[in-house]
């Protein structure tokens, strides 16, 4: 289960149903089998960089974090994998700076977001390889066309 949740100051200007198939996907593609969940919040700067600032010690915003869970609900038995949180002003500035729809870089952010869920990280050399390949595995059945460097 996928929840999608958007801030209130927020209005998300795309499809959300797009969003939701790209963590999916992701989560397919990296063979997640077992009864899974994760939200994807789609946020402000202000709120990107409040949490940052609180989780990372960077004072400063950013277009995407992630927050691994990995426990089990008691209830469902479902394994909740976390949260993915966007920062949709950035993501807007990064489409226009890139020159790509804003749809693409969104789904790209979902992807990252997502793949961090499930372990991924770009610190050192071999384990950016790895989940870059994983990121433009997942954009390539999408159909969106970023180039992407971690």
């Amino acid at each position: 289960m996928i929840n999608l949740q958007i801030k209130q100051k927020v209005k998300l200007p795309v499809d959300k149903t797009i969003l939701l198939h790209a963590a999916q996907l992701t989560l397919d593609l990296e063979n997640v089998t077992q009864e899974s969940a994760l939200s994807v919040v789609i946020g402000d700067d202000m709120l990107l960089k409040k949490l940052n600032y609180k989780f990372r010690n960077i004072d400063t915003t950013t277009d995407v974090l992630s927050f691994p869970s990995g426990e089990l609900d008691p209830d469902t038995k479902m394994l909740y994998l976390g949260d993915v949180v966007i920062s949709l002003p950035r993501a807007e500035y990064q489409a226009s700076a890139g020159g790509h729809p804003l749809v693409d870089e969104l789904q790209l952010l979902v992807v990252h977001g997502t793949l961090h869920l499930l372990g991924y990280d770009h610190l050192a050399q071999a384990d950016k390889e790895k989940m870059q390949a994983a990121q433009d595995k997942a954009l390539a059945q999408l159909a969106v066309k970023l180039v992407t460097m971690l």
